[in-house]
Parts: C-alpha cells; structure tokens; sequence
C-alpha cells in the first residue's frame, strides 16, 4: 500500500485527487502518509500550497517503488492464477523483428502441450529486453545478440543464416554469393535498427569499406519483402525467413560473402527462473523445432 501512496500522490501532485484514485478518504490518506514518514524516520513530502512535492528522500523512495513495483504486481497475478488452478503466464519479450514468425511456429504447440499456462508476447523490447528482464516485466527475451550479465543466461535455440533477399530481375538472382562492394548501388531495405546492430552492415558491408545507395528501414517483413519482389531494393534476412516467403513472392535468398553470416537465435532468463518447468519446457521445444524450409 505505500508503494501505491507514494505513485499516486506523485503522480496526482495533491492529496484529493491521490485520496480519490486510491478510494481513501483524504483523512485516512494523511494519516497514512504521517504513520509512513514515522515509520522512516524522513520527511518524503512537503506541502507547496496545496500541492505536495517529494523531498529527495521521497524521490529516491519512489525509484526504488517504480523498480520493484512490476515484480510485485507479477507475483499477486501469478498467485491468483494458481489460486483459478493455472500455472501462470509466460511473458516473452522480441529484440528481433523476424524472430516473430518463428515463434509463432513454437507458441501453438507449446499451447497445446501446456493448457494451464497463458502466453503474451511483447514487441516493444527492440534493444532494451535486458532492462525488461531484469525488471521482472518478462521472462523470456527472443534475442540474435545476447548481452551476457550476472543473474541472466542465455541458450542457444536456433541455428540460421543471414542471406541477401533479391528480385526477379536481380543480377545477384543466380549468383553463388554476393561480395560488398555489389551492393553499393543498391537500396538496402532493413527493419529500423540501428546500423550498428545490422549483421549486414557490421559483417559484411562495414570491414569492407562499403555503404549501399540508399538505406531504407520497413518494420513489417511482408511489406520489406513485397519491396523486392517488385525490384525497389535487396533486404538481408534470414534464411529460412525468405525461403519461407519464396512460396508466394518472387524472390531469390543469395549468400553474403563467400563463406555467408552464420547466426543464432538465444532465449535470455533469470538465472533464478531456471527450473521452472514451463519455462523449461518452452526453451526445449524451441530448440527442438526445425523448419522444414532451414
């Protein structure tokens, strides 16, 4: 309940309204705050009118309230959905745009095998699934570029190869590899990354001294893909990715460079979350999941 006390009355800037948004009355809500600031021996707050404002005490308390309160609220829903019988839910968080479609591939039978087990799958953790991790609002992070730190671990899943997607028309269609320097003139279409976490810049492109015409990010695979087959552009991919979409659009998978990118695809944990079974289990499914088009 202080935690509570301490966002709302910060984020409401006066007793009413946290009183409100806290369904207290504004006497009880007074009496709380007095009886905490007691309790800490530290004045958190100080009246400016009729608005109050936290004292630096106060600020770093509400820090420390924002970074534990995710775990707090994940541990009350996790004990409510054991107290309905289920075993809780796996939150996956994506640092990688065309990891989404492979996992779709794992989340139906994973499903199926699990019936008491929920999943939800965040996509906002482009590059910041580690803080996620950490601060306890996933437990899974999808990632080709684990960061590794104490308390977190990270198992390889997947093996893959980063490849050249090209068109029809394309020079490059029937062509053993591409060298760097091929594309120079071309427009290289990416998800919106930055250049320093593109394989195909700092594998490829960069140690050679080379940058493409023209760079053009595409957050959606579909529209990246509808983009060369119809000849505006080459976008590096993986693998089994663009061979999956050849099915339907006209587009070719080249290697880059002689001996081509070899990636992986880790799953990142809380070392502290290890033996949890679904957890566990979800990890061994990705792993043994093979793509009939890798």
């Amino acid at each position: 309940m202080h935690l509570e006390i301490l966002s709302a009355v910060d984020r409401r800037g006066s007793l009413t309204a946290a009183a409100k948004a806290l369904d207290l009355t504004q006497s009880a809500l007074s009496h709380s705050i007095h009886k905490l600031e007691e309790s800490l021996g530290v004045e958190l707050w100080r009246r400016k009118g009729r608005t109050l404002r936290l004292t630096q005490a106060g600020e770093y308390l509400l820090s420390v309230a924002n970074r534990i309160a995710p775990q707090i609220t994940h541990a009350e829903e996790t004990l409510r959905l054991f107290a309905d019988g289920q075993r809780g839910t796996l939150r996956i968080g994506m640092e990688c745009h065309p990891c989404y479609q492979w996992l779709l591939k794992i989340a139906s039978p994973y499903l199926a095998a699990w019936p008491g087990v929920d999943m939800d799958v965040k996509q906002k953790f482009q590059f910041g699934g580690i803080g996620a991790l950490f601060g306890h609002e996933i437990d899974l992070l999808v990632t080709p570029d684990p960061l590794r730190k104490p308390g977190l671990r990270f198992e390889p899943v997947l093996d893959y190869e980063q490849v050249l997607a090209v068109g029809p028309q394309h020079p490059l269609r029937t062509a053993s590899h591409a060298r760097p320097e091929q594309l120079a003139e071309e427009t290289l279409i990416t998800y919106p990354v930055p250049i320093d976490r593109l394989d195909v810049y700092n594998q490829f492109l960069t140690p050679a001294g080379v940058s493409p015409k023209r760079h053009q990010p595409i957050e959606t695979t579909d529209i990246m893909l509808l983009m060369v087959a119809s000849g505006r552009g080459v976008a590096a991919l993986p693998r089994w990715l663009v061979e999956q979409y050849a099915g339907t659009l006209d587009i070719t998978a080249v290697k880059l460079g002689r001996t081509g990118i070899a990636k992986q695809i880790f799953l990142g944990f809380r070392e502290a979350d290890a033996e949890i079974d679904y957890l566990r289990a979800f990890i061994a499914m990705a792993r043994a999941y093979k793509d009939t088009r890798q």
